[in-house]
């Protein structure tokens, strides 16, 4: 029936399909005769290859003694793929003109003993689909999946059961069904089930790798859910005819437990984002849903596998242990009411897994076995059929769209159903308005911009202060060095500091100017925020749909009908959604024939005229032409008595009052939106200018650090020699004695130039000092580039953390030229109160100077190891 596995996971016991057996049937011989009759001895001996290579490929799917999955795999495809070409070429039925000595018999896969024998090809390409998924499920069960590559590779496999078993549902469970003998497990509901079922083993094994990677709870409460949901489907199947007496108690039991166990997984994984919410209220209620769930099934646990039962229990223990946490703390601290499980919405759930397209996989187009064998006549024949079929087809889909959309402008204009919607309180905002909103709520709302404020405040005094420190640096080097030009007159022959660091100055000076414009930024950008924060708190509330008005019953009621009124237009409306349902109904109906639509054994076999086989097929789609002209019709007369309905409906409730009352609300929360990206889009502007100017102040302050280092050094050698000259020991001569000069040329200035040069560019062309591990940068006499020329705003840098900045220290440091422009006017392109903020580059905003810890840290299950 199945097999399982267990794995170091204690919940990774899964289903393996085992594959239905068949009798040997000879295809060799019956075949041949069709074509030697039909067509030429000399083309049965051309054909004598394809057949013998069928007749080995049925005999290898009798014997299943393929030494791995894979390569059984494979054989199932390769032997679809001919059944395709077979069925196409050749008539197997037991009519008398067609090949009617082949007889498949298949054993159910589930109860041995039953077994389905046909005179038609359906039945034996059901049953290789069947055993294409059990092989898929059997390769996901041999992987190990104890290691994330493992699950990762059982997940595919699984998905390609998936897909086969969805396959067989869709192509060829009913045709096989038609038959006077057939078994439950190739019918649809059983394939659909299946499909279920390997698609919970394929998100299983998602959800357990997003376990190993560490996943916020979140996440893995989502993952987890939908496992539990594609279980519940499968087990859903199971309860109802004609599986329910079909399959062992445990087989049920397990598909049983394991929704339980994935429901209350998720109830105690999104536990764990409500605490770290302080949603304790909710998290209470979903705890108790889960413990319940648990508590419930291992009632009917009987069968069941030790690990699953084992996992259970772990869970149930975990879910109790946070369930009498968060109680204390809502008893303690919050005092919140908890709500009944059953009115909490449905648990989020997301889907990572779908069935494996197989159509591709099992594409027989390309295949070149009995290519020679299809007559040209048929082959155009049924080209010409298919046109036919094809224009149908879309003449009634395009009726059906066109009263779909017909439904939906006249809905529209009537303000329906959203006014019902209003008077129930159910409204909601236009979907990309309400996504608008969470933008906001998620970027922290009005509420949060002082936060923001705060860091341009903190970055700002950190910029401050490191000019400060730059510029007591400077001063006291300038003392020093005054205080030994006082001390020994002309002895001292070094440049004065304050002709070496006019560069240095003015950019200092730049800088603070730069900060005092941008402080005038911020205190406008602080005054607007408070002008406009009664304006903009409608965005903090939660829902927003809380500010919308309201459609008011009318205060006083002549004849008291407004109830009779409303539920007349609900009725209709519920009527107009049937009829939609079944327009969509019809068009599947209409592609499903199409699909179904297989005349090319008939033309091969035909004896009469094309046209009136033609005749006789298309007929089958008048039908379903008449059903739509119905619809159309129906639907056209309920629009007039919804109109009219409407109508009296909009004078009772005064309904243009509330249409324009709701429009002025929805421009005051765009205008609101507006207003705070626009502030936020300041902010930024902001944050990224300070960060950019505090690493411009930093390669400054480095340089004057190393500058000031270089002059002390310099200053107890210069020390030494003057008390040497001065105690008459004079070693210099005249070479040694340039020796500071050539270093530092007094006024910034280096060696003489050429006239043309010196007036095209008066600066320096090699720096005063330059460390080994550093390239080399311009000196400091060099003057900076024009202030009034545009130069483009440095991105922003990643400063190397100090005691002084606010922000956490950055990964890496980026190093700009020595000519760049740092000094850049504090807010470019001003306008009004608020930041221009320019185009940005992707990756240029800086990361934010702070960063809140989780008060929770990750929480994992005690059941599940990390892989």
């Amino acid at each position: 029936m199945a097999g399982s596995a267990p794995s170091s996971s204690t919940t990774n016991i899964m289903l393996a399909i085992l594959e239905k057996k068949t009798i040997s049937v000879d295809l060799f011989r019956p075949l041949r005769n069709f074509i030697a009759f039909n067509y030429s001895e000399r083309e049965a001996q051309n054909l004598d290859d394809d057949l013998q290579t069928l007749k080995q490929l049925r005999s290898d799917v009798e014997r299943q003694s393929d030494p791995t999955p894979t390569a059984r795999r494979d054989l199932l495809q390769n032997y679809f793929k001919a059944l395709c070409l077979v069925e196409t070429r050749f008539p197997i039925s037991p009519d008398k003109d067609h090949i009617n000595t082949v007889t498949f018999t298949w054993h159910d896969a589930f109860k041995h003993k039953q077994k389905a024998s046909q005179q038609n090809i359906h039945l034996e390409k059901a049953a290789v689909l069947f055993n294409l998924g059990a092989v898929y499920s059997q390769i996901g069960l041999s992987y190990d999946r104890a290691t994330v590559d493992g699950r990762r590779l059982a997940s595919h496999a699984f998905i390609g059961a998936a897909g086969a078993f969805a396959f067989l549902r869709d192509n060829a469970a009913t045709k096989a069904s038609i038959g006077s003998s057939t078994t439950v497990d190739i019918s649809v509901e059983c394939a659909g089930m299946l499909e279920r079922l390997m698609l919970a083993q394929a998100q299983e094994c998602v959800f357990e790798n997003t376990i190993a990677k560490g996943s916020t709870p979140g996440v893995c409460a989502k993952i987890s859910r939908q496992v539990g949901v594609y279980y519940e489907e499968a087990l859903a199947a199971l309860n109802v005819a004609p599986l329910n007496q079909h399959f062992d108690k445990a087989w049920i039991s397990h598909v049983q437990l394991k929704a339980a166990l994935f429901y209350a997984e998720a109830c105690y994984r999104y536990g764990l984002e409500l605490h770290e919410k302080e949603e304790i209220a909710e998290e209470i209620a979903r705890l108790r849903s889960g413990v319940s769930a648990l508590t419930e099934v291992k009632k009917s646990s009987k069968g069941a596998a030790v690990q699953l039962l084992d996992a259970i229990n772990k869970l149930e223990a975990n879910l109790n242990r946070n369930l009498e946490r968060a109680m204390k703390e809502n008893d303690r601290v919050y005092l919140m009411r908890v709500p009944s499980p059953s009115s909490l919405p449905p648990l989020p759930a997301f889907s990572m897994v779908k069935p494996m397209a197989m159509n591709e996989v099992l594409d027989a187009s390309k295949e070149k076995m009995f290519a020679s064998l299809v007559p040209d006549s048929s082959a155009k024949a049924l080209s010409r059929y298919t046109e036919m079929v094809d224009d149908i087809i879309r003449t009634q889909a395009e009726k059906l769209q066109q009263a779909s959309e017909l439904t939906r402008v006249r809905l529209k204009e009537m303000d329906l159903p959203e006014s019902i919607l209003a008077l129930e309180g159910n409204f909601t905002l236009p979907t990309v308005l309400k996504e608008d909103v969470e933008a906001v709520q998620i970027s922290g709302g009005p509420a949060g911009l002082e936060a923001e404020l705060q860091q341009l405040r903190d970055l700002r005094r950190v910029n401050q202060e490191m000019l400060i420190h730059i510029e007591e640096l400077l001063q006291k080097e300038a003392r020093e060095d005054a205080q030994f030009r006082s001390q020994f007159g002309t002895r001292w022959t070094r440049p004065q500091s304050s002709t070496l660091t006019k560069n240095l100055q003015d950019r200092l000076n730049r800088f603070a100017a730069n900060l005092k414009q941008a402080a005038d930024s911020d205190g406008r950008i602080e005054r607007s925020v408070r002008e406009h924060s009664a304006f903009m708190s409608i965005l903090d509330r939660r829902p927003i749909e809380s500010a919308l008005p309201t459609l008011a019953r009318p205060i006083m009621s002549l004849d008291a009908n407004e109830d009779a009124v409303v539920g007349a237009l609900k009725q209709s409306l519920r009527q107009l959604e049937t009829l939609g349902a079944q327009r969509a109904g019809l068009e599947d109906m209409l592609k499903e024939m199409k699909r179904k639509d297989d005349i090319l054994p008939k033309l091969m076999t035909s004896t009469g005229s094309y046209e009136d086989l033609f005749r006789k097929e298309i007929s089958k789609y008048d039908h379903i032409s008449e059903e739509i002209a119905q619809n159309m019709e129906a639907q056209e007369q309920l629009l007039l008595q919804i109109q009219a309905q409407n109508d009296e409906f909009s004078a009772i409730f005064n309904l243009e009052d509330y249409k324009a009352s709701r429009e002025k609300c929805y421009k005051q929360i765009q205008a609101a939106i507006a207003k705070f990206r626009e502030i936020k889009d300041n902010i930024n502007e902001g944050l990224k200018f300070y960060v950019t100017l505090q690493d411009a102040i930093t390669n400054v302050k480095q340089q004057c650090s190393d500058f000031v280092m270089t002059r002390n050094i310099q200053c107890r050698e210069m020390m030494d020699d003057v008390q040497r000259q001065m105690a008459g020991l004079n070693f210099q001569d005249g070479k040694n004695t340039g020796a500071y000069n050539s270093n530092y040329p007094p006024g910034g200035h280096q060696t003489q130039r050429s006239n043309s040069q010196q007036q095209a560019d008066p600066r320096p062309q090699t720096p005063y000092y330059q460390t080994r591990d550093q390239p080399p940068m311009a000196g400091y006499a060099h003057p900076p580039p024009s202030y009034s020329s545009p130069q483009p705003l440095p991105s922003p840098y990643h400063v190397p953390a100090t005691s002084a900045a606010p922000y956490p220290p950055p990964h890496a440091q980026q190093q700009q030229p020595a000519s760049h422009e740092y000094g850049q006017p504090a807010y470019p392109g001003w306008r009004g109160p608020y930041y221009n903020a320019h185009a940005q580059q992707p990756g240029s905003l800086p990361r934010p100077p702070y960063t809140v810890p989780s008060p929770y840290p990750p929480h994992q299950s005690g059941y599940y190891k990390q892989q």
